[in-house]
């Protein structure tokens, strides 16, 4: 421990400095909250031994422990910090300077500065206590709320830094080729809202720095060079990306830039502009930064409830058979919002069981592409299992690897797409709304005026919905509360004559403009073009163009004398409307020409015609160019007009026309027609076998994407048991360190006592002895686990045995000085050994060197033997 702090000593100091000048917003300290898993404990440690313990900011951890682990965190981090680490308890109040760890098998929140426990709930064996702690504090804390991710597996935290950012927090994420497992790290990188990312050495610096040389302290709103600055600001983004941000509250946009100011350390908004024009990069940041889209599922679960069982079943009753319900859900961000409005309309019909067939088609918007194309691929994290029940879950989703995805059922319900509320045309028709926190960013002008504009996009009688901040008090004609403290509205029916509102011109386009737009336009006929229509539409033979599977796509000159319409109902397919003869000639022809590029000919095809017969050649040939006709097939028809081979109605009379080449055709024709049969019907058996087999192969695969969920289900329990006992196992091997050193102390200290000591067990096994014992004992390493009679040595101590059972009886120690054959003398002490909890568990027996003593008590009662002779010495 020493080492530690003598190691890290200089850079405490330095990053003390800074936190001595540390004035937290607001008068309110900051809470950090720390979110780690596997890997964790190294970072933690490198984390605190860099932090400075006068910081003004509280700490709280929050790892992923096993249930019935007794964690020793509070014990591994005090060693690395002096400030005061204590393991949280139910409404425990967080003070500046102390480290607060979650305990185990406990799901933590804080309200209004206090830590409150609750038991955790699980999900197919998934805890997020970070995301869940991180909603909370940034509730809590606001912008005094800061969330550090370190390393671990999986995405929890990434769902909770969404929440600290809405609420302009700050977030720091160690890097993760520092981290030991980089998926938590990695996965809050990617929702692109990090503030700082380095090591875990360097994020106090870092973090201290940031705080302490924020623009937001002297920043001034009014000064009218911050005004001119952000109007520039506005400019150069509307510019970039052609987004209007003029109407959004100044002080809103003032926080963002100023975010965006503190990672760069820049302290003047001017300079921040001259940084802008020179890295047209940050602007696309800044972008994303002012479109900060924190959304989750089922957010006020409240408002969902009374959605589902009041105001759509109201609405339902009302609405005629067949009828589409149009929703629009505008800043949809990623989609949560918009596929929580489709599941409950799901639930609301299912539990009214209407006989009405009511279809619903919502239309979710948000000027943001990049979160348009998250939200049509409807794939979410693990963590909205903290939001989404498992009876949802598991009607509404299907589980992938390590994700959930929305069922086909729900996302065919909705429509993205990308668009701006301020510029863009409106949807109309509607018969709900929802717009929930985007209001609050804007300037009261502008939300009256999408106020209207959504009063002209409602039905009468429809519905809106705002977020928990918002309100129509401006325009209460408009519409009129069905629940005011879950901002629920409804469109007034009567009419409401409403401002005018400056739309895009395309909103208000009409039929008679378009016209007026979209002059009429000539025809140039081509002479060319003209001539050769004519002459293949008089002189080129029948063809037919057909597509993969048969059907008639177009055809040129007379084809009645090949094909026919088929009875029934209409179909225009080659192989239901081929003439007798054609048929099944055809069906060769063309399997041919799927598989090759070269044509195919068919000669002398006998071809039943009206009252007769004609002999016709057919050339089969697939097309591969231009693309759009890749796949087609030509069949072009030639007549063979050959007197000799001509069949007529004579045949059928007996007169004796016929040749004997007409006969030999004929048999062959038949012949092939038999054979052909055969082949249909061995094919028709094959069809029936591989149907079968399809069906077993699909009951197969049911039964094993069954075994692959329940596999994934194992494998993510054992993820989560795997983190547990990293976390455990580390916890462990500090332990361990600190009983190998306590243990290379002790024998430290006894070596160079130089008194020899020898442990034995309650049966005189040998224990442990220190190097000194081979000086009189014959010992060696190996001995250990031997009884110590066993053993030669120098003692003349023959009742040594008998001494050692009489103290392990009476518990009372014994002393001798004794002597070695080779004249060296020993004190010895037997003692009982007594462990912490005061069980006898064996002796100690411990030898001092007192040769010297004895040679000198020798000497001098020598002396005064010769003394008292002499009569020199009088006692």
């Amino acid at each position: 421990m020493k080492k530690i702090t003598i190691k890290k000593e200089p850079k405490i100091r330095a990053v003390s400095e800074q936190a001595d000048a540390l004035n937290p917003r607001s008068g309110s300290f900051p809470i950090v909250g720390i979110g780690a898993s596997a890997g964790g404990v190294e970072a933690l440690e490198e984390f605190f031994e860099n932090m400075a313990t006068n910081s003004g900011m509280s700490f709280v951890v929050i790892q992923h422990l096993s249930p019935d682990h007794k964690g020793m965190m509070p014990e591994i981090l005090q060693r690395t910090t002096s400030m005061k680490v204590i393991q949280a308890a139910d409404n425990l109040e967080v003070v500046p300077n102390h480290i607060y760890v979650i305990p185990p098998n406990k799901s933590m929140d804080i309200l209004n500065g206090s830590l409150h426990l609750s038991i955790p709930v699980e999900h197919k064996g998934l805890r997020l206590p970070i995301d869940r702690f991180f909603r909370s504090l940034a509730g809590d804390k606001e912008e005094n709320s800061i969330g550090i991710i370190l390393s671990g597996m999986g995405s929890d935290g990434s769902e909770g830094i969404k929440a600290i950012k809405e609420k302009n927090g700050i977030v720091l994420v160690q890097d993760p080729q520092s981290a030991k497992f980089d998926g938590m790290p990695g996965s809050a990188i990617s929702t692109g809202l990090i503030d700082i990312i380095a090591p875990a050495n360097e994020l106090p610096s870092r973090l201290i720095s940031l705080l302490k040389k924020s623009p937001a302290i002297s920043m001034d709103v009014n000064n009218n060079e911050n005004i001119s600055s952000l109007q520039k600001i506005l400019i150069l983004l509307h510019t970039q990306t052609g987004h209007d941000f003029s109407s959004y509250k100044k002080a809103t946009l003032y926080r963002r830039i100023e975010r965006r100011m503190n990672v760069h350390q820049i302290l003047k908004i001017t300079d921040y502009v001259r940084y802008l024009q020179e890295n047209p990069i940050e602007l696309d940041i800044l972008f994303k930064e002012l479109l900060i889209g924190v959304t989750n599922f089922f957010r006020d679960p409240a408002m969902w409830d009374k959605l589902r069982d009041q105001v759509l079943p109201a609405l339902f009753h009302t609405l005629p058979n067949g009828y589409i319900f149009r929703v629009w859900v505008t800043a949809c961000s990623t989609g949560e919002e918009a596929y929580s409005f489709a599941i409950v309309f799901k639930e609301a019909v299912s539990t009214l069981k209407m006989t009405k067939n009511i279809s619903l088609q919502i239309f979710a918007t948000d000027v943001d592409d990049d979160a348009i194309i998250e939200a049509r691929k409807g794939i979410f994290r693990t963590n909205i299992i903290s939001d989404v029940s498992p009876e949802r879950i598991s009607q509404f989703f299907t589980k992938n690897e390590s994700t959930f995805s929305i069922n086909n059922s729900i996302r065919e319900l909705v429509v993205f797409a990308t668009h701006d509320l301020i510029k863009d045309p409106p949807f109309t028709k509607l018969d709900i709304l929802l717009c929930r926190n985007i209001l609050i960013y804007m300037e009261s002008d502008l939300q009256k005026k999408l106020i209207n504009l959504f009063y002209s996009s409602l039905k009468a009688g429809g519905i809106m919905i705002l977020g928990s901040s918002e309100s129509v008090q401006q325009n209460e004609k408009l519409f009129s509360p069905i629940d005011n403290k879950l901002k629920i509205f409804k469109r007034s029916i009567s009419p409401v004559e409403v401002e005018k509102m400056e739309l895009p011109s395309s909103y208000f386009r009409t039929d008679s403009i378009v016209k007026e737009e979209s002059p009429s336009v000539k025809v140039s006929h081509n002479i060319q073009t003209f001539v050769e229509q004519q002459v293949l539409h008089r002189y080129s033979p029948a063809s037919v163009l057909i597509n993969k599977d048969g059907d008639i796509l177009y055809i040129t000159g007379r084809t009645g004398k090949y094909l026919e319409p088929a009875t029934g109902k209409a179909n225009l397919n080659i192989y239901s409307m081929a003439r007798e003869g054609l048929r099944y000639e055809l069906l060769s022809a063309i399997g041919k020409a799927k598989k090759s590029n070269e044509p195919i000919y068919l000669r002398n095809i006998i071809v039943g015609t009206n009252g007769g017969k004609q002999i016709v050649n057919i050339t089969v040939q697939s097309t591969e160019k231009p693309d759009e006709f890749k796949d087609t097939i030509l069949i072009i028809f030639t007549d063979v007009d050959s007197p000799e081979l001509i069949v007529t109605n004579k045949s059928n009379s007996g007169d004796g026309n016929i040749t004997n080449y007409d006969h030999e055709h004929e048999n062959d024709y038949q012949r092939c027609l038999q054979e052909l049969q055969n082949t249909r019907e061995a094919m028709q058996t094959s069809q029936e076998e591989l149907k079968s087999t399809n069906e077993e192969l699909q009951s197969t695969n049911e039964e094993l994407q069954s075994t692959n969920e329940e596999l994934t289900t194992s494998k993510e329990e054992m993820q989560s048991l795997n983190e547990e006992l990293q976390t455990v196992n580390l916890e462990l091997q500090t332990k361990v360190n600190d009983y190998m050193q306590a243990s290379s102390d002790m024998k430290n200290l006894l070596n160079s006592t130089e008194i020899a000591t020898l442990f034995l067990d309650r049966k005189f096994n040998i224990r442990r002895f220190t190097d000194s014992m081979t000086k009189i004992f014959k010992l060696r390493q190996s001995d250990v686990g031997r009884p110590f009679t066993d053993m030669v040595s120098d003692l003349q101590y023959p009742e040594m045995v008998n001494d050692a059972k009489e103290v392990l009886r009476s518990l009372v120690f014994k002393e001798r000085d004794l002597e070695t054959h080779d004249k060296r003398w020993y004190k010895v002490r037997i003692m009982p050994y007594r462990t912490l909890d005061e069980r006898i568990e064996g002796l100690v027996i411990t030898f001092i060197d007192i040769t010297v003593a004895k040679k000198l008590e020798a000497e001098l009662k020598e002396s005064v033997r010769i003394l008292l002779e002499h009569n020199l010495y009088k006692p």
